[in-house]
């Protein structure tokens, strides 16, 4: 998810006051609430259509694809604990405006498998974006427009800090999201520690075992805790939950949390993109952010407004929680086609 000490500034300041109820941009204009024929449980979509796989670098990668060949590249990556169908509404959006659209299955989730069962199932961040950059790669897609949330906006951020050259622009949902591991030991205050109660639980054997069993209630919980103001119906959520039952999900989740606690380690053939990760470099690429009132108190940008040096605009979503491009498509898919112009 996001950077852990926003995360919990956030979560402090939500359990502190209610959240905004309309629908603005950071420059204070009014912008369109989504509608209620797009948001999950009635939405307009959905399947993702049929699920193609490429080899790329160390997975054999699933992703969903929509639009004409011949349209500008988007990559539009997912976080825990979701999977494309975040995108099931915004990827024909896209298509009908014109775009190429690819939205990966990431490395133990769905049909992204490891070509070898020796690789290690590492969840750390540069391990994630090299995965994406090797499937564009395979795709020959030298240069796209990348948009994500979760663990999706901090790999499009690893990929634009580290191959600016690769990325034309970017929407990125909560902003900055690359880990600093050395901030992460950081304590926060208690309020704050108890928004990261899935993180610690993930550390222990117990929790280990307990997702392993129950990872389907599990991420239903995260859904409902992230996102209550999506009235989302079981059909929407069972068709992503598939995703969980992937062999690898459950090792690739608890090293993820595990890592950026510094509770495990990386592999070291990812220690030189690491290094300059942790030094949090600022990103040059145009850029369009998204607060959403799971940022609460960071949903305004001001906290990472500094990180993005190219042109850049924010917007907030009031009304919409953590998995944005599911429940507002409508105004996500606008700002992917308005960074473009950018």
């Amino acid at each position: 998810m996001i950077n852990r000490r926003q995360f919990g500034q956030a979560f402090a300041a939500t359990a502190a006051a209610a959240s905004l109820a309309a629908c603005s941009t950071g420059q204070g204009a009014p912008v369109a609430a989504p509608g209620d024929d797009l948001r999950a449980g009635s939405g307009k979509n959905t399947s993702l259509g049929p699920i193609k796989q490429v080899k790329a670098g160390l997975l054999d990668v699933g992703y969903a694809e929509w639009g004409p060949a011949t349209g500008k590249p988007v990559v539009l990556l997912h976080g825990w604990p979701y999977d494309p169908h975040s995108y099931v509404d915004v990827g024909p959006l896209l298509a009908a405006a014109g775009y190429h659209v690819f939205a990966p299955f990431l490395r133990g989730y769905g049909p992204t498998t490891f070509l070898s069962k020796e690789t290690v199932r590492n969840g750390q961040q540069a391990a994630v974006a090299l995965d994406i950059v090797a499937m564009m790669d395979a795709l020959h897609l030298d240069k796209v427009i990348l948009g994500g949330y979760d663990w999706g906006v901090r790999t499009a951020d690893v990929i634009a800090a580290l191959w600016p050259e690769r990325v034309k622009a970017m929407v990125a949902v909560s902003g900055y999201g690359i880990n600093n591991l050395a901030a992460n030991k950081e304590p926060l205050a208690p309020l704050a520690e108890y928004g990261w109660w899935y993180q610690y639980y993930l550390a222990t054997d117990r929790g280990e075992l307990g997702y392993a069993k129950y990872r389907h209630d599990f991420n239903k919980l995260i859904w409902q805790n992230v996102s209550p103001k999506w009235h989302f119906d079981d059909a929407t959520y069972d068709r992503t939950a598939q995703s969980f039952d992937n062999p690898d999900h459950v090792a690739i989740v608890v090293h993820n949390y595990r890592w950026r606690q510094s509770l495990a380690p990386g592999e070291p053939q990812y220690d030189v993109y690491e290094q300059k990760l942790q030094a949090s470099p600022k990103i040059g690429v145009p850029t369009i952010t998204i607060g959403s009132d799971f940022d609460a108190a960071a949903a305004d940008g001001k906290a990472y407004r500094d990180k993005f040096t190219g042109k850049y605009e924010h917007r907030t979503f009031t009304g919409i929680g953590h998995n944005v491009p599911q429940e507002a498509p409508q105004p996500f898919a606008k700002a992917i086609v308005d960074v473009d112009k950018f």
